[in-house]
């Protein structure tokens, strides 16, 4: 037999409920086998004490309420279920000091982490609170079920928290693929804007060389329009000169 992983919840001994044989019982009922050695190997217990009648139904009440709590844990091998309930036995102060050992141990086997979210640190705490459910149930039933209450509610707020933090990632996720589209719009917007600042850069350019080429000819047209004037101005000025001379000459009275 091979049994399930091992857990911090303390349970009984497997018990085979049923298994298939090729011979069926005369009505076709299913063998029920305990996994407990022949009962000529047992030592013979002692004579049971008598117990009232009331301790024995809270006895079971208590099982009952353990059963219900931690339900037992079921698998198949070989065409064969196998059914672990939890443990009843009560529990002592070395018990529970064995607990906290045992649970560092598969902290440090299983290499949880100390910090963070660790599915694994989780999952061993998970086990070592249900063990302790199962301790307090033994002795208050009334207790056990108000500790569930309260590992319930853990669970619940837990994986609220779970959602929003997955939520969360999702929602970075789509803000992070968007700005990346927005990114590479971006850049080719920039790269269309850097193209454009360049096709005017050179018709800036352009219009300013065409200005200084014009007004370089304006100036030269306007130097040798100056000089024209300027030999004209002179010629009048040399030719106003000759005819007073001439004048004066014809004016002048003959001695």
């Amino acid at each position: 037999m091979i049994p399930p992983d091992d857990s911090l919840l303390k349970y009984d001994n497997p018990v085979l409920v049923r298994k298939r044989t090729d011979k069926e019982t005369p009505k076709g009922r299913p063998v029920r086998v305990s996994s407990l050695p022949p009962a000529d190997s047992l030592p013979v217990p002692p004579p049971p004490k008598p117990k009232s009648a009331s301790a024995e139904a809270a006895k079971r009440e208590n099982e009952e309420i353990l059963n219900v709590i931690l339900p037992p844990r079921e698998w198949m091998e070989e065409n064969q279920l196998w059914v672990q309930q939890v443990s009843s036995t009560p529990c002592t102060r070395a018990d529970v000091v064995n607990l906290e050992e045992l649970l560092d141990i598969k902290l440090q086997q299983r290499q949880a982490r100390q910090t963070g979210i660790c599915p694994i640190r989780r999952e061993l705490y998970s086990q070592c609170f249900d063990e302790l459910i199962r301790q307090v149930t033994i002795t208050c039933a009334e207790r056990g079920l108000l500790l569930l209450r309260v590992q319930k509610e853990i669970q619940m707020t837990l994986a609220v928290y779970q959602t929003l933090y997955e939520s969360s990632v999702a929602f970075g996720m789509r803000k992070a693929l968007q700005a990346e589209e927005g990114q590479g719009d971006m850049e080719k917007k920039i790269l269309e804007l850097e193209k454009e600042k360049q096709d005017l850069q050179k018709q800036l350019n352009e219009e300013k060389a065409k200005g200084d080429a014009a007004e370089k000819r304006e100036a030269e047209k306007r130097q040798v329009e100056e000089k024209k004037y300027n030999e004209e101005i002179l010629f009048l000025k040399r030719t106003n000169q000759q005819l007073q001379t001439q004048l004066k000459q014809i004016t002048a009275p003959k001695t």
